[in-house]
Formats: C-alpha cells, sequence, structure tokens
C-alpha cells in the first residue's frame, strides 16, 4: 500500500537553486492519492468540534471542501482581494517580495463560531495567519488549522504558534 508521500512529486532546484518543490497536482491527479489526501486531513480532525471549515485559495478549496462535504459542515471561502461579489473584510500580510491581501464575505462566519481552516501547504505561515486574523475579526474561534503538507524548514509553524496546528506529512527542509 503506497504512503501519501509516494503520491507527492519532488522536484529539485525549483523555482530556484536549492528549493525541494513538493508539488500536490501529482497527488490530485491520481484517485486513489486524491483520496487517502483527504482521508488523512479527516483523521487530523478526529474528536474536533467545530461548525465550519474555511479554505484558502485555492488550494485550500481544493482540500477543504470535501472535508466540509464528508463532516456534513459548511464551507467558506478566503479569496485573494476582488475575487468575492459582497461585503467583504480583508487583510494584507507579507511576501517575501511585497505584500497580498485576501479577504471573506463579511457574513460568512458568525460570532462565535468554531472554525477549522485548511491549506494544501505550510510554507512561512503568512497566508493562513491573515486568514486566521479575518475569521477572529468576524468573531470566529479558529480551534484547529490542518495542511496536508509541512515545510518545517520554513518556521511557518512559529508564526502561527497561537493555533493547534497539524500536518499531514512534514519535511524537514524548505
Amino acid at each position: 500500500m503506497k504512503k501519501l508521500e509516494d503520491y507527492v512529486r519532488t522536484i529539485p532546484d525549483f523555482p530556484e537553486p536549492g528549493i525541494m518543490f513538493r508539488d500536490v497536482t501529482s497527488v490530485l491527479q491520481d484517485a486513489d492519492g486524491f483520496k487517502l489526501a483527504v482521508d488523512s486531513m479527516l483523521k487530523l480532525l478526529d474528536g474536533v468540534s467545530f461548525d465550519v471549515i474555511a479554505g484558502a485559495e485555492s488550494r485550500g478549496f481544493i482540500f477543504g471542501a470535501p472535508l466540509a462535504y464528508a463532516l456534513g459542515k459548511p464551507f467558506v471561502l478566503i479569496r485573494k482581494k476582488g475575487k468575492l461579489p459582497c461585503e467583504t473584510v480583508s487583510k494584507s500580510y507579507e511576501l517575501e517580495y511585497g505584500t497580498a491581501e485576501i479577504e471573506i464575505h463579511a457574513d460568512a462566519i458568525r460570532p462565535g463560531q468554531k472554525v477549522v481552516l485548511v491549506d494544501d501547504l505550510i510554507a512561512t505561515g503568512g497566508t493562513i495567519e491573515a486568514a486566521a486574523q479575518l475569521i477572529e475579526q468576524l468573531g470566529g474561534d479558529v480551534v484547529k488549522i490542518i495542511f496536508l503538507m509541512e515545510l518545517a524548514g520554513l518556521n511557518g509553524r512559529e508564526k502561527l504558534k497561537n493555533y493547534d496546528v497539524d500536518a499531514v506529512i512534514t519535511y524537514e527542509g524548505k
């Protein structure tokens, strides 16, 4: 039986020399790999009490939506600025070179709702930290943050130290 790591394609020296790029598309392109990924992420939520799953654009949608479906929970989109049609709240955050901004519908989270945040990968943690802050701004409580993969060498967990963070696969490097 294959392990989830067997489905992740590693591309050396992309996007620059010394980087080992962990490609999630190879997981998604294989039905068994995708099922194993979703099932493995579901296990991270065993025993967690929550109301809503939220996913960060765009790969958080890919994993968050089937998790919400499987658990009978609503799914909330956290998108890049300018993509949502109704009233939104937004948050800017730092990138390696510059800044970005994400937003959520102002009515997507009700005060007191317990929220699980989902994304495919934790690297530096900036996007998910901003997403958690948006949820909290709306009165939600981020009870768990889960990822398919973690690049531990980029210390994203440190940025998210105030949250319960878990990943299916942890790679020690960058």
